[in-house]
């Protein structure tokens, strides 16, 4: 199946209505994905293998899982939706805007608190661990949009169940997503942000300081369905694959956990 150019300059012209960031979609596509922006390397390589092995053209927006829900409800086309948080793809569910019965729970991963790779600072994350400290009066601490974006809300609880919340909340600096902070760690601009495991395993610019235990905010868990308005046939091929053996062994590698088939 070959996507028609008025689809996908519909996809483009809907992306661009709404002004959110996203990574160009190339000229022809069979099958077009939104992805949380945690996936890029990964998902990235599964898609690789997937095109080598079917000849079928893809194209993946990375972003925030919130800017990438809201595009959907605003009828940006897409045939497939990976959120970083079961609240969005929920959210498109209660609209009647995924197809439910494609749902499943594709990953797992860990939330970890990262420095600049140069950075000697050691913090052990525990109930009250002194982060504000670690920061001084002028540092600022990384994080996706607490409000909306899982990565910002996943950290937000943790701190707020570790008891460090109200007084790390000042030198809070948001990002449009994960990848965003991650990159404000990577420069220097920031002595810490807290970023998904996977991200850190991917940017060579940032050390892990430490994990956060996983009782300390909700099971990071990332959903994959497809969307109802899609009619394309293509989209069903290629969710298969994302919970083939194949695509298995490319995430695992990336360090996420696989749940596919668990909900």
């Amino acid at each position: 199946m070959t996507v028609l150019p008025r689809r996908l300059a519909a996809a483009l012209a809907g992306l661009a209505l709404l002004a959110m960031p996203l990574a160009a979609l190339p000229a022809a596509a069979d099958t077009i994905v939104f992805a949380a922006a945690s996936l890029k390397e990964s998902l990235g390589a599964a898609v690789k293998a997937y095109e080598a092995k079917t000849g079928e053209k893809v194209a993946v927006s990375y972003a925030g899982s919130s800017q990438l829900a809201r595009q959907i409800e605003a009828g940006a086309p897409a045939d497939l939706f990976i959120s970083a948080d079961l609240d969005w793809m929920d959210e498109l569910a209660k609209k009647d805007l995924i197809d439910s019965a494609s749902r499943v729970t594709l990953l797992g991963n860990t939330l970890v608190l990262v420095a600049p790779k140069a950075s000697t600072a050691s913090l052990a994350i525990g109930p009250g661990f002194p982060l504000a400290e670690a920061l001084g009066a002028d540092g600022k601490l990384a994080m996706a949009a607490v409000a909306s974006v899982p990565a910002g809300k996943y950290g937000k609880a943790a701190l707020e169940k570790l008891d460090v919340w109200t007084s790390v909340a000042p030198h809070v600096a948001e990002a449009d997503n994960v990848r965003g902070a991650l990159a404000f760690v990577a420069r220097g601009e920031a002595p810490f942000g807290i970023v998904y495991g996977t991200d850190a395993k991917a940017e060579p610019g940032v050390r892990v300081v430490g994990t956060f235990p996983a009782d300390s905010h909700a099971p990071i868990v990332y959903p994959l369905a497809r969307i109802r308005a899609s009619t394309n046939p293509e989209a069903q091929r290629l969710l298969d694959f994302l919970v083939s053996p194949e695509a298995k062994a490319i995430f695992e590698a990336a360090g996420f956990t696989v749940l596919a088939g668990q909900g």
